[in-house]
């Protein structure tokens, strides 16, 4: 079992295909989660499984600088991205179900074994990562909502 998983979600007013297209793209991600810094597709386009992509990010006061490989994708429902390298290997999955008209349930769920100091700090990690994760989908869902419908 994980020494850390982390699950939140949030309802956006838009619709799944659009709320779907836009989160898997990795390009967007600076745009919404406010710990990355920028991302780089090291592969070609579309995104799907195999893709693989450089983030730089900062959490906990540090630099973190990782490679994600796309493991699991159904476009306009889930989207699944792992990591290997660092102090703390971690996967991360996006879902996404419509909650009514033109609504959509997104669940972002982290989850990983942290190596070294990371697996003395996993309390301390699991908390950081739920606060950073549910202010991450609020500005998820506000660039979203901002959107012309």
């Amino acid at each position: 079992m994980p020494a850390v998983d982390v699950s939140t979600d949030i309802v956006v007013d838009r619709p799944v295909a659009q709320v779907a297209a836009y989160t898997c793209d990795p390009r967007n991600a600076p745009q919404w989660y406010a710990n990355i810094r920028s991302v780089e597709l090291l592969t070609g386009e579309p995104v799907g499984v195999g893709s693989r992509m450089r983030f730089v990010a900062a959490f906990l006061g540090r630099r973190l600088d990782y490679t994600y490989e796309v493991v699991d994708l159904v476009p306009g429902e889930r989207m699944v991205m792992s990591t290997a390298q660092g102090p703390f290997p971690m996967t991360t999955e996006y879902t996404f179900e419509a909650a009514g008209d033109a609504r959509t349930l997104v669940g972002l769920r982290n989850h990983g074994t942290p190596s070294g100091f990371g697996a003395v700090a996993a309390p301390m990690m699991r908390a950081a990562i739920a606060r950073a994760n549910t202010k991450d989908l609020a500005a998820l869902k506000a660039v979203l909502e901002a959107r012309p419908g």
